[in-house]
């Protein structure tokens, strides 16, 4: 969607910010990137509420007053009109079921587990019990819906890997074993190839 340059504030460690970031540089966009240390209260200053008033990142700037936060929000502007936005209705609505359902029975389990352990700095063992069987659970899912597919929706790459792959691609962080699921696994190493991205390691 986006005619021109833009401004995106986040967090280079967040998987939030690194799905648009993906985006961006698969697209081949112009944008600029605000760091914005969240655990320092840098996204509750007047300047960033000013481009989000929900104080979370990311946030995008497109300019002439256009802000846009939620990251998958950004994502399906972003990739409008292009393959990671399927034009046919049905194959759409798959994406964002996909979409949906990273925000609220993925992200909230992975990220928050992978969250407590970066950026607080807690061993896997103090993990929240029940956030932990949800991730696993989130995981084992997207295991099974990967069965004899390449993507989450046709046979292409789109925003729906994206949004997927950020904080998947991260779950050791957070303290997963990634290892007995080869199926997501093989995703990951396809999506990272098709965006250029190294692997997580």
């Amino acid at each position: 969607m986006s005619d021109g340059r833009f401004t995106l504030y986040g967090d280079r460690r967040s998987g939030n910010c690194l799905k648009i970031v993906y985006t961006a540089d698969l697209l081949g966009l112009d944008y600029r990137f605000v760091d914005v240390d969240i655990m320092t209260g840098e996204s509750r200053t007047p300047e960033f509420l000013a481009v989000n008033p929900a104080g979370q990142v990311p946030a995008v700037d497109f300019g002439g007053g256009r802000t846009l936060a939620q990251s998958n929000a950004v994502l399906v502007c972003l990739a409008e009109g292009t393959s990671l936005l399927p034009a046919d209705v049905f194959d759409r609505a798959k994406v964002l079921e996909w979409l949906f359902w990273e925000q609220y029975s993925h992200e909230p389990y992975v990220a928050v587990c992978r969250f407590q352990m970066v950026y607080e700095g807690k061993p896997a063992e103090e993990r929240e019990g029940w956030r932990v069987t949800k991730a696993e659970a989130a995981l084992d899912h997207m295991e099974r819906q990967l069965a004899g597919k390449p993507f989450l929706v046709g046979t292409r790459l789109t925003i729906a890997d994206i949004s997927l792959l950020a904080y998947t691609r991260l779950a050791g962080e957070g303290g997963f074993d990634l290892a007995g699921r080869p199926k997501l696994g093989a995703w990951i190493a396809r999506c990272e190839s098709e965006l250029g991205i190294a692997g997580a390691g």
